[in-house]
């Protein structure tokens, strides 16, 4: 199993440092480890084989080997495969809440920040649960889209939507900042802007692909 890391992580540590967060970072970098292992878990116990670990400046990403064996049952226009992918993708989120509940029930000063541990949990689900594709919740979107229209137009509409989304999160994000001044709210959506422009480098690839393959009638 390879392990890549984004160093695009170490700018991030120096800003968050210079702005006296870098202990909140901390924190989050370790519970997006565990969010992580909930994804690791839940994929090996479904059958699956990691074969890529990616650190990047807001978590990590494991990517899981899939066989054409994958693909033999279908459910409407997608496969279960896709279902799969689903609890994959949520079992991350769902380990932060576990977590948030927990601390929520233990004692006051049960342990060192606490309550930092407590909130950071909270953002780290909200924020993977975005329905901007690599997210989380992304993920889940292009794969319920993927069952019910087809691989297509689960593509097409994970893109849409993340643009969409990561639009309104600018405006949001500007009105905030002029509030509260925090660093942390332009790294972020510099990182959702990151990911969106990606997305759409990819899609734009395979839509391409999907012309020539029309072009030529092949299916």
């Amino acid at each position: 199993m390879s392990i890549k890391i984004d160093l695009r992580i170490f700018l991030f540590a120096v800003l968050f440092w210079l702005t006296k967060q870098i202990k909140f970072y901390a924190i989050v970098m370790i519970l997006a480890f565990v969010h992580e292992m909930g994804h690791l878990l839940c994929g090996i116990s479904l059958g699956f084989k990691p074969n890529k670990i990616k650190i990047t400046p807001f978590g990590f990403e494991i990517h899981f080997e899939t066989y054409a064996k994958d693909y033999n049952q279908k459910i409407k226009k997608g496969y279960e495969l896709c279902v799969k992918r689903i609890v994959i993708a949520l079992a991350g989120p769902v380990t932060n809440i576990f977590m948030m509940i927990i601390c929520m029930l233990l004692p006051k000063n049960s342990f060192p920040d606490q309550v930092v541990v407590i909130y950071a949990n909270i953002i780290l689900a909200i924020f993977n649960l975005l329905p901007i594709y690599p997210l989380d919740g992304g993920r889940i979107l292009k794969q319920i889209v993927h069952i019910y229209k087809g691989k297509e137009q689960a593509e097409e509409k994970a893109n849409y939507i993340s643009k969409v989304v990561v639009v309104f999160l600018t405006i949001i994000t500007s009105i905030t900042i002029l509030y509260i001044h925090n660093i942390a709210f332009v790294l972020v959506l510099s990182y959702l802007w990151y990911l969106v422009a990606q997305n759409e480098k990819s899609y734009q690839m395979k839509q391409r692909m999907y012309q020539t393959l029309a072009k030529y009638n092949i299916h």
